[in-house]
């Protein structure tokens, strides 16, 4: 049985839904559980104790829960492998504050920690269904606290349409399946206001299906009009916004190693190409060094293109949302349309191909790249594309 076979397969089956702890905690998992169960929470929230023994109510509750057992195979396994690492963040981000423990983006770290021991521990990349499934259990994760508190929002429908947007990336993943780890998390824990928080997730799940997107994205009239909505415009969800576009830019994504190159000269060979290798080498400037003057020499490139209106490629790693949103603030500051192509390829093969570059990049350097990617989301760009090549 392979690794990632053995992951999903925990997930507990009929007819007695039974979870078999004592397998879980003698699992690949046991290094992350061992430290769960050393990282204490703030009573007020958590009256049962540290991490792993809310972590263990809280699948016990999913699992009891017939909205769970009546999904699909894959998607109970998605949800159950989201909830068992749903507070891993909490390792690396709890500490005391004022006499009190808190946990800090241990959502946003917890995603990013769930992707790299999907990745590197089970071997679920390089493949679109092994993509999927882990996307979308890095995406629960990195959005399980926000239905108790989507009401506070400015905008709680756009901020809804914005993660249901998921869905057409990461194809399991909806607003139901988030609710659905939203209310567990809330089930599995002793606390006071239990009541309140179960109601405001309730909420969360009325309010989705009042926007029409618990099940599946919200539809636009085109892909245009979708990004404006997601990105802030003032405009209806349902408004058909006039596309001023000249052309378009397109943005890779992916680790070193995964074909962005060959991606681009089979898909992509008519476009102007601004490539942070090919600067790097001509400015003898190494990945590893302060990159300040590598990325003005490539906006400076950029600039001309644009004010040219010419469509070019901008081939880096851009692995972060930080990173992207920059660039792609300059691109449709000049009214280009921005795809976003994220490649990624199994983990053995992308060693082997990085290897084979004549500036390889040292294989700690990528796994230091893989602890800190978060893949492009739908909202980021007019168009975003998953590739497995």
């Amino acid at each position: 049985m392979k690794k990632w076979q053995f992951l999903s397969g925990l997930a507990p089956k009929p007819p007695d839904w039974k979870i078999d702890w004592i397998e879980i905690e003698n699992s690949a998992l046991s290094p992350w559980i061992a430290k769960m169960k050393g990282v204490l929470q703030n009573p007020l929230w958590h009256g049962e104790g540290d991490v792993w023994i809310h972590t263990m109510m809280v699948c016990e509750e999913l699992t009891a829960m017939s909205d769970w057992r009546m999904l699909d195979s894959k998607k109970r396994e998605e949800l159950f492998v989201a909830a068992l690492l749903h507070d891993i963040g909490k390792i690396p981000c709890t500490h005391m504050e004022n006499g009190a423990w808190i946990s800090p983006s241990h959502s946003v770290v917890g995603s990013r920690m769930a992707r790299e021991i999907l990745w590197l521990e089970f071997g679920f990349c390089g493949e679109p269904n092994m993509l999927n499934f882990r996307e979308t259990v890095c995406t629960l994760i990195r959005y399980h606290s926000v239905p108790m508190h989507i009401l506070e929002r400015e905008e709680p429908e756009r901020c809804a349409a914005k993660m249901a947007s998921v869905g057409r990336l990461a194809g399991d993943f909806s607003l139901r399946m988030l609710w659905l780890l939203s209310s567990a998390d809330m089930r599995g824990r002793i606390c006071s206001d239990k009541k309140e928080v179960l109601e405001a997730v309730d909420l969360f799940r009325l309010l989705a299906e009042e926007s029409n997107c618990l099940e599946m994205p919200l539809i636009f009239p085109d892909s245009w009009s979708e990004y404006a909505y997601l990105s802030g415009k003032n405009i209806l969800p349902g408004q058909k916004l006039f596309d001023d576009s000249w052309g378009e830019v397109i943005l890779m994504s992916g680790l070193p190693g995964t074909g962005k190159d060959t991606w681009i000269k089979t898909y992509a060979d008519g476009y102007a190409e601004i490539s942070l290798d090919k600067i790097r080498q001509r400015m003898h400037i190494s990945p590893e060094d302060n990159q300040t003057a590598v990325i003005n020499d490539a906006k400076e490139q950029a600039k001309a293109y644009l004010r040219k209106q010419i469509p070019f490629v901008w081939n880096a790693t851009n692995l972060t949302p930080m990173t992207r949103e920059k660039q792609i603030r300059l691109f449709t500051d000049y009214h280009a349309s921005v795809r976003i192509v994220y490649l990624e390829t199994e983990w053995e093969e992308q060693m082997r191909r990085n290897a084979g570059r004549q500036n390889a990049v040292p294989e700690a350097v990528i796994r230091n790249m893989l602890r800190k990617m978060s893949l492009p989301e739908r909202f980021e760009a007019h168009e975003v594309h998953w590739i497995c090549i």
